[in-house]
């Protein structure tokens, strides 16, 4: 039975420890700017660089949550952008935007095995061609995150969750689990919110066998204090409003599992139908 790890994007040394404490396992930090505006402009996603002085001070807040970066996707000064990250203190790095396995074998000889790297999948060539990068990857180390808005841009279609509604991440999520690769997809906002609301999307995550989502800015709104973050939502109560939707789809039977299934592939249709007018 798996269980979802929650991880949660900030550059607030005092929310990276708040959060941390009440079940976030992962801080994720962003440094990728490299053409994300060009694709990503028009959309409510992450695009400002945290800087190696912000990534130091999560760093030295935080006790418990991994630590993980992403920098740029691969290009001249990729080397430099992993030493720094490093250095800095990432306990893990993220490599976005790649499309073929030299992309990976070239990314895991720069960081030569001092961190651990997730490996973003969010190009459809990146998807298309799993069996041919997936076994550079070390199990229980090295992981997957399939990013659903590159994904859904690069194959032309007008709302991220689009993807599912054909089980397009069936075969990927095959492949990962055989070969031993923890991995996750997408986003998730919380109880009773969102476009695809969570406690729908959270079913789709336990019948894959997903082990990470991200938490989406419904969780955080951008709050650089805890104070703040307290005073737009009850976080702890938020989390665990999550945690009892997981619970329950852990206890689905698979076929309610694929009952929800179809309707998330209805809704994701529908959704994408209204906008693209």
């Amino acid at each position: 039975m798996n269980q979802l790890n929650l991880m949660m994007i900030t550059s607030s040394p005092e929310v990276a420890s708040f959060i941390e404490q009440h079940g976030v396992s992962r801080i994720f930090m962003d440094q990728e700017v490299n053409g994300k505006a060009e694709r990503q402009g028009h959309l409510d996603t992450h695009k400002a660089a945290h800087s190696l002085e912000e990534v130091a001070a999560v760093a030295e807040a935080i006790q418990y949550a991994e630590l993980m970066v992403r920098i740029n996707p691969l290009h001249s000064r990729s080397g430099e952008e992993v030493a720094g990250a490093i250095d800095s203190g990432a306990q893990r790095l993220m490599l976005p935007m790649f499309t073929k396995r030299a992309d990976v074998e070239e990314f895991l000889a720069l960081v030569d095995g001092r961190v651990p790297v997730t490996f973003l999948a969010e190009t459809p060539q990146a998807l298309v061609r799993i069996p041919d990068w997936l076994p550079l990857l070390k199990p229980g180390y090295d992981e997957v995150h399939i990013g659903l808005n590159d994904l859904s841009l690069g194959m032309g279609l007008s709302f991220l969750f689009e993807p599912l509604a054909i089980r397009l991440l069936d075969l990927a999520a095959e492949l990962f689990n055989r070969h031993g690769v923890t991995w996750g997809f997408g986003g998730m906002a919380r109880i009773g919110q969102g476009e695809l609301p969570a406690e729908i999307l959270m079913g789709e995550h336990i019948r894959l066998g997903s082990q990470w989502v991200i938490l989406s800015r419904a969780f955080h709104q951008g709050a650089a204090s805890s104070k703040a973050l307290m005073s737009q939502l009850d976080f702890p109560a938020e989390i665990a409003k999550l945690r009892e939707a997981q619970t329950r789809w852990q206890l689905a039977n698979p076929s309610e599992l694929m009952d929800n299934q179809q309707k998330i592939a209805t809704t994701a249709l529908q959704i994408g139908r209204s906008l693209n007018v």
